[in-house]
């Protein structure tokens, strides 16, 4: 049958780049696990002792690393260690005795849900910001926004979070402080979802819902901040770029109006690698919150791992770093996929 041949090979191609695709997330995801594991060999944390304490005897040492399996050869550990994660088996938390999958369902939501406001923020004043500052090219509008960017890069995030609770906490009593939600919220507030503000808005608890909000608020900005430092550079280049085209000389020629140019044609194209700024920016703020978590007492995932570092609780290091890496990895493929769907150029390769 007539075009039989180039479906066929459309359908093999496309087999092809499927086969391709999933071996690079297997591949990275294995690397994932190895990094994670070597770096739980090397460090110099004794898991066993994290566990009997420094004054147990000899012996019960020796047991319990028997029954842990550190006295195998290391390729074999590696081996079990990667069936056990497969199984969404993390080990044991020395610190809060629970199975560290466990901590890490109760301490992700809150993580999610600053980084998911963060990036909100980010995107919501980043990208104006950038369509504005190219269009305006060395005007004062173009260096009052790079300088935003300057400083978003430069000055150090652990002392902008605890300089704005000193102002905003402290001294005008503006927001919320340390934490998710005030005392006299936390045991009436039903969680359900772990997302506190999606919580209290379903039960209708809409002062709860404020309290939130209010301790929500501080930290999503300054993540939103550094977030918008990074995309509104970005937008600026790619409308830079776009603008500079032969199709833009074309569409003014034709008496377009410089807004339609702008919003519908150039924003539109600048748009395809945007997505993917947007997407690892979002895994950024994901993964990278450590600093803002721990300068505001949040109980997220970052939090949970430096408190776990600090207590030589291995188990739930290695659990959250997994964890982190996989929503990065996720994020990653994520936004590779979105890139081929809004540029149809990159289906065909």
């Amino acid at each position: 049958m007539p075009g039989a041949g180039p479906a066929r090979n459309r359908r093999l191609r496309a087999l092809r780049n499927a086969g391709r695709f999933l071996v690079v997330i297997l591949l990275t995801y294995l690397g994932l696990l190895a990094v994670t594991f070597f770096i739980g060999r090397v460090m110099p944390i004794d898991p066993v002792l994290a566990i009997v304490g420094d004054r147990a005897s000899g012996e019960l040492v020796a047991r319990v690393r028997e029954e842990m399996g550190f006295n195998k050869p290391l390729y074999e550990q590696f081996v079990i260690y990667i069936g056990k994660i497969l199984r969404g088996d993390f080990g044991t938390s020395v610190l809060s005795s629970h199975p560290v999958m466990d901590d890490i369902r109760r301490a992700f939501p809150a993580t999610l849900e600053l980084a998911t406001l963060g990036i909100l923020i980010g995107v919501g004043f980043g990208v104006p910001l950038g369509v504005w500052a190219a269009v305006r090219q060395g005007r004062w509008v173009d260096q009052i926004v790079r300088v935003m960017g300057l400083i978003g890069y430069s000055v150090p995030i652990f002392w902008l979070g605890l300089m704005a609770l000193v102002l905003f906490y402290a001294r005008l009593g503006w927001v919320g402080g340390p934490g998710r939600v005030d005392v006299v919220y936390e045991y009436t507030l039903a969680n359900v979802s772990g997302l506190l503000l999606l919580d209290a808005a379903m039960a209708g608890q809409w002062d709860a819902f404020a309290n939130v909000l209010s301790h929500l608020i501080l930290p999503a900005s300054l993540l939103g901040y550094f977030s918008l430092a990074y995309i509104s550079r970005m937008t600026r280049s790619f409308m830079l770029h776009e603008l500079s085209q032969e199709y833009v000389v074309a569409a003014r020629a034709k008496g377009l109006s410089e807004a339609r140019i702008i919003w519908r044609h150039a924003l539109r194209n600048a748009m395809v690698p945007l997505v993917t700024v947007i997407t690892l920016s979002y895994a950024g703020l994901l993964e990278g919150s450590v600093l803002t978590e721990a300068v505001f007492a949040w109980p997220g995932l970052g939090l949970y791992i430096t408190n776990s570092l600090q207590n030589a609780d291995m188990n739930a290091v290695l659990g959250g770093t997994i964890a982190v890496g996989s929503v990065y990895i996720g994020l990653n493929l994520l936004s590779d996929v979105l890139y081929r769907t809004l540029d149809p150029r990159t289906r065909s390769r």
